[in-house]
């Protein structure tokens, strides 16, 4: 149960504000009481006096229809309400850029701070330098900065603080989806402080969106490597969709394993046909002695951060930052924790183009503090030759993730086979070739770890000087 704070208790100006509803929520959101607090403040601006471009600088988009198509060479990538929150763009879907000629102002551009506009309401990203070429939904919001103004990355940090959020969210309406309009939040209080501490966060912030491009540019560049160093370069590409479908085969020899069709596709048993030209060792010798499971089940019982750990479910894993919800520490099992360079594989879900399943991240660095659900299949290796960055690299390609796609076995939620993802052949590189690739995965994970640590100080810094303003 939500009870308002004693510290600041509604009155009948906040009651006069709402026009005398009654209604528990914009209470209950804390967005009158950061309101009120920003008023205290001695220097606040209108948010659309600091904003430039489309529709005064705050602007979404119009509904439309999609065209998605398979040839890079006429699409752009494609951005929804909730891929703005991942953290690897390598896999998103692609949109026909007649289609999106028609929309240039949906073009993301860096240094906008984009917003969930419908359905969860105020999710942000900021947008960093090789986001740019993105197109992006009518459900983004997107706020453009006017730099001379006020630096990019000052006002994202505001948006996104304990004080911006609840204001942006509680100007929500519908009742079932939940939507907001550019126009919902225009007169929002943006706090203007010295020059100097805005400059400060801003360079932070951008900083963080320059150290997550180098981990996308990093995390691509390992996996080329990787078929290069194997002497398979036809495999980064593979052009899966402009291949023969796989309808009217034939197979020789069929054993007890499976006897489902997808499982003998041919495009997948070409894959593995060539993987097999290089030398190689089976997934199942790589982790002998290290894991290759689904994860455990366990009961999970709710707690607050202070005596808990974030568990992190298949979707929220590929996000920048995880929103799991938190569990008892005490009532979770060592098992659900992931062990440094352990990849995990989404292993449990649906065929569809855009689903995460057979996707895979890298628990490393500070990830190994959460816990993971049971539909994860976890890949540590038991190799110290063969570490598990060097595994990511593989297992993040477009070849990996249709290989595994074509062992699913089960009903309407698919699992990715026991025995058929045991004999994969993993393409073993000379040890060199081994060790830098792992190391170009490594730098990528750090510089992710580096960017989160800098927009935390950044919200740090700004949250502290509104507190002692407002004191």
């Amino acid at each position: 149960m939500k009870l308002v704070s004693l510290s600041h208790p509604v009155t009948s100006d906040w009651l006069a504000d709402q026009g005398f509803r009654l209604d528990p929520s914009p209470y209950l959101s804390g967005a009158l009481e950061a309101r009120k607090l920003l008023e205290r403040l001695p220097n606040t601006v209108r948010l659309n006096n600091m904003t430039a471009g489309h529709n005064g600088g705050i602007f979404n988009g119009p509904k439309f229809s999609r065209v998605y198509l398979d040839d890079l060479n006429h699409t752009v990538p494609f951005l929804g309400s909730t891929d703005m929150m991942e953290a690897d763009f390598s896999f998103l879907p692609q949109l026909s850029t007649k289609v999106a000629d028609k929309f240039p102002y949906l073009e993301v551009e860096p240094g906008m701070t984009l917003i969930s506009c419908s359905g969860t309401v105020g999710r942000m990203a900021y947008v960093r330098p090789d986001m740019a070429g993105i197109w992006s939904s009518q459900h983004v919001m997107k706020v453009a900065a006017n730099t001379e103004r006020i630096p990019s990355g000052y006002l994202y940090t505001f948006l996104r603080s304990k004080f911006g959020v609840p204001m942006i969210a509680s100007s929500a309406y519908g009742a079932i989806i939940q939507h907001i309009e550019p126009h919902h939040i225009a007169d929002l209080p943006v706090p203007r402080f010295e020059e100097n501490l805005e400059e400060r966060i801003h360079r932070m912030v951008e900083l963080s969106a320059r150290l997550r491009a180098r981990f996308q540019t990093g995390l691509v560049t390992a996996t080329e490597d990787f078929f290069r160093s194997v002497d398979l370069p036809e495999l980064i590409d593979i052009c899966w969709h402009q291949q023969e479908r796989d309808l009217g085969f034939e197979v020789g020899e069929v054993g007890p394993t499976t006897l489902r069709a997808l499982n003998f596709a041919p495009r997948a048993r070409r894959l593995i046909e060539k993987l097999d030209t290089a030398p190689n060792k089976t997934l199942g010798e790589i982790c002998s002695g290290g894991q290759l499971s689904r994860g455990v089940r366990f009961k999970r019982i709710d707690s607050d951060p202070e005596h808990g750990v974030q568990l992190v479910g298949q979707r929220q894993a590929f996000w920048l930052r995880p929103e799991g919800r938190w569990i008892s520490t005490a009532a979770t099992p060592e098992e659900v924790f992931a062990e440094d360079e352990t990849i995990l594989v989404a292993a449990r879900g649906t065929l569809g183009e855009n689903e995460v399943y057979c996707r895979p991240i890298l628990a490393a660095g500070s990830w190994t503090q959460y816990a993971f659900s049971e539909d994860f299949l976890r890949i540590l290796s038991g190799d110290p030759d063969i570490p598990g960055a060097y595994l990511f690299a593989f297992f993040r390609s477009e070849a990996a993730f249709r290989l595994l796609r074509s062992m699913s076995t089960g009903g309407k939620q698919q699992d990715i086979h026991e025995a058929l993802r045991a004999e994969i052949p993993i393409p073993i590189a000379a040890p060199e070739d081994r060790h830098r690739i792992a190391e170009t995965v490594r730098r990528a994970y750090r510089n992710r770890d580096r960017a989160d640590v800098l927009e935390d100080q950044a919200l740090a810094l700004l949250t502290e000087a509104i507190e002692e303003a407002a004191a």
